[in-house]
């Protein structure tokens, strides 16, 4: 039985992995499933306090990044504040058209259009565009860092 656990748990990681890419599947819950799963189905004691706390941190740090990037990158090639909007919608339409390309197809174009509407020449929309592309691609990798982090994090703490 401990070795169908272990396979759900690996599962679970790699699909935090898919849920990168395809973002209706919330990887760091799918990660936090895995931790559960070792935690209360095979673990005979507590992985401890530190780990769940900096588990705890991380998640916060990983939710954070990817609203961050998103809204840094869009203020500071010009965008507007209803281009920042539009570029945590379209990564969320986008990742249901087109999948894996809509989630980076849609916001630069919504990003476009809003700044269009907004009266912006041609050359500061499509600028402010290319900074929601950069926000996206800045939080996919801070989010791949961190989700290492917490899964080599994860293995030292139960095999220490």
């Amino acid at each position: 039985m401990d070795v169908l656990w272990w396979i759900l748990i690996i599962l679970a990681f790699v699909l935090s992995f898919v849920g990168i890419v395809f973002p209706i599947i919330p990887s760091v819950l799918v990660l936090w499933i895995g931790f559960i799963m070792y935690q209360f189905l095979l673990a005979s004691e507590n992985i401890g306090w530190i780990f769940w706390t900096a588990m705890g941190i991380l998640t916060l740090i990983l939710i954070v990044a990817d609203i961050i990037a998103n809204s840094y990158f869009v203020k500071k090639y010009g965008g507007s504040k209803w281009g920042e909007w539009m570029a945590a919608v379209g990564v969320i339409i986008g990742s249901f058209i087109i999948p894996p390309f809509g989630i980076i197809i849609v916001p630069f174009l919504l990003v476009f259009l809003t700044e269009i509407i907004q009266k912006k020449g041609a050359d500061e929309a499509l600028k402010a565009a290319f900074g929601s592309l950069l926000g996206f691609l800045s939080g996919t990798v801070a989010k791949i860092v961190i989700q290492i982090v917490m899964i080599v994090w994860f293995f030292l703490a139960i095999m220490l």
